[in-house]
């Protein structure tokens, strides 16, 4: 965590605990962080900044359920994602990024990539290990098929397979997540 995300973190704990100038700062530092999230991510100005407020109201109703032992900026953004999905499904909007191309969503440059990582690894642990590997290498790392299948003891068409099978699974427990 670096300096800023500990303080958010202090302020959040003392908040919590019944400091309302802790909770002021808190509000005061995250606001600017969230409308710059909103910003990059959409195109209108006004939206970006009832996005904010409705993060912020958010955090407001959803505070208790903050675990003080975790960080605070992961919880923060992820409320933030949430609310940007809503608004984009009100609107009628669907943005997918294939899991071909999931590789960019953990560019180090990017503040979210560890909520990304993280909701990449709970979308796949329940899969196997040996099928979770298979998958990562083909679909995250670039391998081929042929190498992959290799490295994991699979033929190459059972590993065909094996992908085909996994992503229609996972395809359908997004879909089913998504209603």
């Amino acid at each position: 965590m670096d300096e800023i995300d500990q303080q958010l973190h202090r302020w959040m704990a003392q908040a919590l605990a019944g400091d309302a100038g802790a909770y002021r700062r808190l509000l005061a530092e995250i606001a600017p962080r969230l409308r710059r999230y909103f910003a990059r991510r959409l195109h209108e100005p006004a939206e970006a900044e009832d996005l904010v407020q409705e993060t912020l109201i958010a955090v407001h109703t959803k505070r208790e359920t903050y675990d003080a032992r975790l960080a605070f900026a992961p919880w923060l953004y992820a409320i933030a994602r949430y609310k940007l999905i809503d608004h984009l499904r009100r609107r009628g909007v669907r943005r997918h990024v294939p899991l071909e191309e999931a590789g960019v969503l953990f560019d180090e440059a990017d503040p979210e990539a560890g909520l990304a990582r993280g909701d990449l690894d709970r979308l796949l642990a329940p899969l196997p290990a040996r099928q979770r590997a298979l998958l990562e290498d083909v679909k995250l790392k670039g391998m081929s098929v042929a190498e992959a299948a290799q490295r994991h003891g699979y033929s190459e068409g059972a590993a065909k397979v094996a992908l085909h099978r996994t992503m229609k699974s996972l395809t359908a427990r997004v879909a089913a997540d998504e209603d």
